[in-house]
């Protein structure tokens, strides 16, 4: 193929790649916001609602708000809000041309590194259509993982750009000539750059540099005697701003760690295994995805050996074979080390897994398959023919899973309709369930779905929190008072639940307990007028009665 009709074929695929993408997710356009973390994020959240300003964009350098440290994604909600107001179409739009951006993106990149420009589509398209994506494009506040795996591609395409140049100076250099230097050149700092901006997007691409090795090895091919240090060093830089993001990350987190009990080292070491395959299981037949998967009572130990076992002989099996298929270690371990920062070992939230955790891990995955299948079906060339109807068939089912997975987020109640019914003892769910039953008036059934929350998981601040604020709505202020104080104390730093259960005690006469739990809810967020205000009005009650008590 000239080089003109490649460009024409690449410039055909782009188009493609693009329009099928924004047809297949164009009904997110008609789908509206959930109850859960689009509240935090956009609906309640005064600072990014309120649009683009000088004072929000230093709150969002400032905020650890929601657990994490992530200022880009901050201000893109508030450029959002500020187009759109808070209608979701435009929210959900933006998310999903990044989503596209990220393809066409991801194909540019992969044809520019090896060449095959096939191979590359079919790994850009499973990327733009598997369904486990659904939940990062049709989630308004997931703008996070959409914004970071943009800033990613970039990254890596700048990198590409270093490194083939960077490649050619190495090889005019004259033998026994002492280390090359590295050389900082423009495409080397741009990549440098794209990388802060992914990681105050969302800190969970720190695995980044290991990534760029990796490309190092293949297909970039710049591992060789003694330049294989020098890629080391050249690396620095980019762990210096790992080493950053997790130390910030492990800060603005340390309250959020999931504490129950039952989440002991060794499970989550087990919860981990088992993740790894559900990944994969999920990858390769996408069913019963959901919004929440929460964790098992416990894993079979039969089951976690096993899985722990073919997980290491894959990895011997790849790494033997890396000299003659080195796409299979970069693929394999792409995915394996890109999901280490959420794959459970420091538990934040009530997750064992989330399909949004795959977005950027399962690019290994199609590398490892397309250039693995193209590799086998050139044993047998009179078969190979067979091969683009297979992976036509293949990205046709995921097209058709991914519209059925999107169809599911039309609103709060859908998705989490779904989720309680492809899962078990979801607890999460069902408060977030009964929170979406609430919001159109039908109280029994919420009830019945907090009660269920409660009784699953009793540690679980949110579902004592919501059943307790309903318990007083209805009137039952005995149980609306032990549901509260139980929400309270096991989330001392949830500015909104101390704030509220302060607001129910001045209501039913306990002034002095209530003034401690506004100074816990400012304690947990010093920019909570109304926090203080609540506060000034009970000094100043109290000292009001103190004069008039005085002779």
């Amino acid at each position: 193929m000239n080089g003109e009709s490649q460009k024409r074929s690449t410039t055909f695929i782009c188009f493609g790649l693009a329009a099928i993408t924004l047809l297949v997710y164009l009904p997110l356009l008609w789908h509206n916001f959930i109850n859960y973390d689009d509240p935090d994020y956009l609906l309640g959240n005064s600072h990014v609602n309120h649009g683009l300003s000088w004072s929000g964009i230093i709150w969002a350098f400032e905020s650890t708000e929601n657990a994490n440290w992530h200022p880009l994604t901050w201000i893109s909600h508030m450029v959002d809000c500020q187009l759109f107001g808070l209608q979701p179409a435009g929210h959900h739009l933006v998310n999903l041309l990044f989503h596209t951006a990220n393809a066409l993106l991801l194909f540019l990149l992969l044809e520019k590194m090896t060449g095959a420009m096939w191979r590359s589509a079919f790994v850009a398209a499973a990327f733009a259509w598997h369904p486990l994506h659904v939940e990062s494009v049709a989630w308004a506040s997931e703008r996070k993982d959409v914004l970071s795996a943009f800033f990613w591609m970039l990254t890596l395409l700048c990198y590409a750009q270093y490194a083939v140049s960077d490649k050619k100076q190495m090889s005019e250099q004259a033998p026994g000539t002492p280390l090359a230097a590295c050389r900082f050149s423009l495409f080397y700092l741009l990549a440098l750059l794209m990388f802060a901006c992914g990681l105050m997007s969302k800190p969970m691409i720190v695995t980044l540099p290991c990534v760029l090795l990796l490309l190092d090895f293949w297909p970039l091919e710049r591992f060789s005697g003694q330049y294989a240090l020098k890629l080391v060093v050249e690396k620095i830089p980019f762990f210096v701003l790992t080493l950053l993001s997790c130390l910030i990350t492990m800060h603005v987190q340390s309250g959020a760690r999931w504490s129950s009990t039952s989440l002991a080292l060794p499970f989550r070491l087990e919860n981990a295994a088992m993740s790894y395959a559900r990944y994969i299981s999920k990858t390769f037949w996408p069913t019963d995805l959901a919004l929440i998967y929460p964790y098992p009572h416990s894993w079979p130990l039969v089951a976690v050996i096993a899985v722990v076992i073919v997980l290491v002989m894959l990895s011997v099996i790849f790494i033997l074979q890396a000299r003659r298929a080195p796409y299979l270690a970069v693929g394999w371990f792409w995915f394996l080390g890109t999901l280490v920062p959420a794959i459970g070992l420091v538990q934040v939230g009530v997750q064992s897994m989330a399909d949004r955790y795959s977005y950027l891990p399962s690019i290994g995955i199609f590398l490892l398959v397309a250039w693995g299948m193209n590799d086998l079906f050139e044993r047998w060339p009179d078969r190979k023919k067979f091969l683009p109807i297979i992976a036509g068939v293949a990205l046709a089912g995921c097209l058709a899973v991914t519209e059925l997975q999107l169809s599911y987020w039309r609103n709060s109640l859908t998705i989490f309709l779904h989720t309680v019914e492809v899962t078990t003892d979801n607890y999460a769910a069902d408060d977030c369930l009964g929170k979406s039953l609430e919001n159109i008036g039908k109280t029994d059934a919420a009830a019945q779905y907090y009660d269920a929350a409660v009784q699953i998981e009793p540690d679980y601040p949110m579902g004592q929190f919501d059943l307790g604020f309903l318990d007083m709505e209805t009137g039952k202020t005995t149980e609306a008072s032990n549901h509260l104080a139980i929400a309270a104390n096991l989330a001392p730093g949830n500015a909104e639940m101390q704030f509220d259960f302060g607001v129910f005690l001045v209501q039913h006469g306990s002034p002095a307990q209530a003034a401690g739990r506004f100074k816990a809810a400012l304690a947990a967020r010093p920019d909570f007028p109304e926090a203080q205000q609540q506060l000034e009005q009970l000094e100043h009650s109290t000292n009001s009665a103190a004069n008039r008590s005085t002779p």
